[in-house]
């Protein structure tokens, strides 16, 4: 199904504001209340709206610590990297996995309270992932920009 202008509208606002209610996205989007509610579920039977989250202030619950960590393993087999992928998909602390092209096989986005929670999880987590073969950990300062809106 291709999107038009209307349905790609709609997209932009409820990405920014999950929680509107129908009568307000419909005016936003110029929609009737049911036609806008109409559009609305077939985006989301369609696949095009995931889910809908609250977006959590790190900061606030004692997670300030992003990291960056390349992973590099030592075969690129698919059991390799099937068993990797489990492992990693159940350590709390990790937000985000990424299979990557180039010098690292995967980058993992990973949040703690501070270094010393991070060596925690180091030691407790990461180093136990099967097929491991080195880790590089990189520290973000600052968070300069951070969004989660696609560009529609």
């Amino acid at each position: 199904m291709a999107l038009d202008e209307t349905d790609k509208r709609i997209l932009r606002v409820i990405q920014r504001r999950g929680r509107i209610s129908n009568a307000e996205l419909s005016e936003e989007v110029n929609l009737s209340p049911s036609a806008c509610h109409r559009r609305v579920q077939r985006l989301e039977t369609d696949g095009y709206v995931r889910d809908y989250v609250a977006l959590l202030n790190a900061r606030k619950l004692g997670l300030p610590t992003t990291v960056f960590v390349e992973i590099t393993l030592n075969a690129q087999a698919d059991e390799v990297l099937e068993a990797f992928e489990t492992a990693v998909a159940r350590v709390p602390a990790v937000l985000e996995c990424h299979l990557m092209a180039g010098t690292a096989d995967y980058i993992l986005k990973v949040i703690a309270e501070d270094t010393e929670d991070f060596a925690r999880i180091h030691r407790q987590y990461l180093t136990r992932l099967p097929g491991v073969a080195q880790m590089q950990s990189s520290f973000a300062l600052r968070t300069v920009f951070k969004t989660t809106a696609l560009p529609v």
